[in-house]
């Protein structure tokens, strides 16, 4: 008989306990031992901010395992506040101390794997101390003690966690104010969809500064890099994180420029023997090189996956497509794959679409608005990311993104067999509407982006308002003629062998006026997304230009 194989896992919460539970499943006999530098293992962080806001009451729920729990169900000897402080390659062996005594012992182990995470990122600035950050649970019970008695709260940073804090401060009653170096919150998102939810955050008391980062912290106020200050009896820093790497380094495993650390299709690093998953490692991606993803469902995929090639069952880990949702003060947004923003800094030749269905039909009562975009490689139809906000946007992003990874393409998106019931979609669903819309454009329908339209008119090209005229009462984009659909044929004739750009609110109607007008001899593109994203667009550039608002 063999001697039961020891395995020793670095990192107690999502990808490490992944790990360690689907390895107690493959091998009943093998010695596992946990290492975890904090007071927790096993427990929901992306429910920490709900705790903070109070939406998740119960401290415990958050919470899901335990050393004891854990050692009674799968046989894991989880040592908590244990760091691991270095890796002897060579003799196989984990140097691990007690932080509550100082007790260190070497651990042999036959494979090794690293779940380090990553850790929050304090910029270097006068102050950096007074801020605090939100990572574990003892992190959590920091903010709220310091929200006990304060009034006002500085975010610094306008991703996921921070303005799932800003939003649960606000329903702590505290005034909160975010700051943002981007012209825009949320960067897996382009600025015109992110203007969306800064609309409902502006709603809702958030104070955005956007444009401007934090030069210093006071104790009662920060200093803007512009020269103002903001009052802030709380500061929460949200600016990002970094790999959790060091151990890593000093055991002379690869890791790339930025200090993750490399792994293959099977999570295996440099060294054959040791693996690595979740936040501390680069991924492959599905498009363009491979990059950090900070997601938890890859960390406990990678996870598993580890464990499986340790055990001799091995199989590839497939590549990131960076899916990923939010929900604030009862919006939602949602995304998968790359933005315009950095696909066109690339030069990439993609095509990009922008759709304003509702969520459901809107004959049925309820129905909320949903804005949608698309982006497309434009020699190949492979689509390259998507973008929702409003009702339903996490269902639609869900769909593209498992058409993403099926390799269908962007005009198959109208061939998808979607589930419809008036109150939970419309006859032609939003996705499906996407795929048709790229159809369109493959058959040679022009397009214009709102962020293109000051351009095309300096060249030469004509802006025609198709909507009625009480909606162009209420709002015009400069430099456009007002020629309702229903009354378009009567000015067709003159509009013969001319460039015109026809826009209605949202582009359906634009649709129609561009198929009229092209039998009448007119070069003509249509406003995609209508007039709803010019002006999303443009107020978006507006307010991102170190304003607050």
């Amino acid at each position: 008989m063999t001697s039961p194989r020891t395995y020793v896992i670095v990192g107690g919460v999502a990808g490490g306990m992944s790990a360690a539970t689907r390895l107690r499943r493959l091998d009943e006999t093998a010695r596992i031992v946990v290492l975890e530098r904090g007071e927790h293992v096993s427990f929901a962080n992306c429910g920490l901010p709900y705790h903070v806001g109070g939406v998740i009451a119960d401290r415990e729920s958050l919470i899901l395992q335990t050393p004891a729990s854990l050692a009674a169900r799968f046989a894991l000897d989880v040592r908590v506040r244990t760091e691991a402080v270095a890796i002897d390659r060579d003799a196989r062996t984990v140097l691990a101390r007690d932080l509550r005594t100082g007790a260190e012992e070497a651990i042999g182990y036959d494979a090794l794997i690293l779940s380090p995470g990553a850790a929050p990122v304090r910029p270097p600035i006068a102050g950096v101390d007074r801020g605090l950050t939100l990572r574990d649970i003892g992190d959590m019970d920091r903010i709220i003690a310091a929200a006990q008695d304060a009034r006002r709260a500085v975010i610094v940073g306008a991703g996921f966690i921070g303005l799932e804090l800003a939003e649960n401060l606000r329903h702590r009653g505290l005034e909160v104010a975010v700051v943002q170096s981007m012209p825009h919150v949320l960067r897996p998102f382009d600025i015109e969809m992110a203007h969306i939810v800064a609309q409902r955050l502006r709603a809702n008391g958030v104070q955005l500064h956007l444009g401007t980062t934090v030069t210093a912290i006071a104790d009662d106020h920060v200093v803007l890099s512009d020269g103002r200050t903001l009052p802030s009896d709380l500061v929460v820093l949200s600016v990002g994180v970094q790999a959790d790497s060091a151990i890593a380094r000093a055991a002379g495993l690869a890791l790339d420029d930025r200090g993750h650390i490399v792994v293959d299709e099977l999570q295996r690093t440099s060294d054959p023997a040791v693996y690595a998953v979740g936040d501390a490692v680069v991924k492959r991606r599905f498009d363009g090189d491979p990059a950090p993803v900070w997601l938890a469902g890859l960390a406990n995929r990678h996870g598993r996956l580890a464990a499986d090639a340790i055990a001799g069952r091995p199989h590839a880990a497939v590549p990131a497509l960076g899916t990923a949702v939010i929900g604030l003060f009862g919006l939602t947004a949602a995304a998968v794959g790359r933005t315009e923003r950095e696909l066109r800094a690339e030069g990439r030749a993609i095509r990009v679409i922008h759709t304003h269905p509702t969520d459901h039909a809107g004959y049925y009562p309820g129905a909320e608005l949903l804005a949608l975009k698309l982006i497309v490689d434009a020699e190949t139809d492979a689509i390259l990311g998507a973008q929702a906000v409003g009702g339903g946007a996490d269902k639609r992003i869900d769909v593209i993104a498992t058409a993403m990874a099926g390799g269908i393409p962007a005009r198959g998106l109208a061939d998808l067999e979607l589930a419809y019931a008036p109150q939970f979609a419309s006859a032609k669903d939003p996705v499906n509407m996407l795929g048709y819309v790229d159809d369109n454009l493959i058959d040679g329908e022009l397009s214009v982006q709102w962020h293109e339209v000051e351009a095309r008119l300096a060249e030469g090209w004509r802006l025609i308002d198709v909507r009625t005229a009480g909606e162009n009462a209420l709002g015009a984009i400069p430099g456009s003629t007002l020629m309702p659909v229903d009354e378009l044929r009567e000015h067709a004739e003159s509009l013969r062998g001319q460039r015109v750009i026809v826009h209605c609110k949202v582009g359906q109607r634009g649709h129609t006026a561009a198929a009229l007008l092209r039998q009448y001899g007119v070069i003509v593109a249509n406003l995609d997304g209508g007039y709803t994203t010019w002006r999303a667009g443009t107020q978006a550039v507006a307010a991102g230009a170190g304003s607050a608002s």
